[in-house]
């Protein structure tokens, strides 16, 4: 059997990212922590965690930590029926991309974290990264583009985001407007080729989708910004042109602060909430919940791209 004492100091360990802070998480010596660790690798006889050169859980580790996260969701479906087995903080871990955090995501969940009582941790993540958080056990949920499952897993259709090329009136004027001011329909490769565009991080593929579109396919310069609302102020600065959600940017459009560049080349992306099979209520409860009240906040996932729900 498990000793679940040696698996809460693997899980504080790579929760707090480093010994000493998972050792005060717990109130023990790091000394303490570490021989909890090396009992643990060798019971089981391999390593769960990489020393070097960045701390991390191996293969091994990350079913483990899974199987951790997955346990605290379950002993705390038992509080209602059973309080003597104590108070138990209830914490969801979930890998979400930076534009929902910045958009519907608050709007969606504040209610029910409240109602719950529900902390939550959020790790940003790229929409096609998210789903190797939950792959490696790091995360019980996630919000990410694909709609299969991983192993164990479910995945619901929430809705779509879509994304314009926006950029200041300032950019427009200087870099893409001819002589009457106007932005052409189809922007000519020469512009596409020297305009430097903005880029949230090197897992960010939404720009290279938009210039494939428009038969453009070569290197372009672009800023690396990893902040959603940074990457707007960008934009409003004059840096550079990106895709921004509509949602998020709707007033600078109306107040005429952002112009849409390509507005025949708007980008709906599909969203989807990826859960374990076996998480306990509270995650059940907060599936329910997101899909009752995403459809409010989301557009249609267009029907190119039909969701796929459904088990491993």
């Amino acid at each position: 059997m498990l000793d679940y004492k040696l698996l809460e100091a693997l899980a504080a360990v790579i929760d707090q990212a480093g010994f000493e802070r998972g050792a005060r998480a717990l109130g023990l010596t790091q000394s303490a922590v570490s021989q909890r660790i090396k009992l643990l690798e060798a019971r089981l006889g391999q390593p769960v965690l990489v020393r070097t050169p960045r701390l991390g859980p191996t293969p091994l580790g990350r079913r483990l930590l899974n199987h951790v996260q997955q346990v605290r969701l379950l002993e705390h479906d038992l509080l209602d029926q059973i309080p003597a087995l104590g108070d138990s903080e209830q914490r969801l871990r979930i890998a979400i991309n930076a534009d929902s955090l910045a958009t519907w995501w608050p709007q969606v969940t504040g209610a029910f974290c409240q109602t719950h009582e529900l902390l939550l941790d959020m790790l940003v993540e790229d929409q096609e990264v998210a789903l190797k958080r939950m792959r490696d056990g790091e995360v019980a949920g996630c919000i990410c583009s694909t709609p299969r499952p991983v192993q164990g897993a479910r995945s619901h259709p929430l809705g779509s985001m879509r994304y314009r090329a926006l950029a200041s009136p300032d950019f427009v004027r200087r870099h893409i407007a001819g002589e009457d001011g106007v932005i052409p329909s189809r922007l000519p490769a020469e512009k596409l080729r020297s305009m430097p565009a903005i880029v949230y991080g090197r897992d960010d593929r939404l720009q290279h989708r938009l210039l494939a579109e428009m038969g453009f396919d070569e290197p372009f310069p672009h800023h690396l910004c990893p902040s959603s609302e940074g990457f707007v102020h960008l934009a409003l600065s004059g840096m550079g042109y990106g895709m921004i959600p509509e949602q998020q940017a709707r007033h600078l459009l109306d107040s005429g602060e952002l112009v849409d560049i390509a507005p025949d080349h708007a980008l709906d992306i599909p969203l989807y909430w990826h859960h374990w099979r076996h998480g306990g209520s509270t995650l059940e409860q907060l599936t329910d919940y997101l899909l009752r009240h995403c459809s409010a906040m989301l557009l249609p996932i267009p029907e190119q791209q039909p969701p796929r729900p459904g088990t491993l």
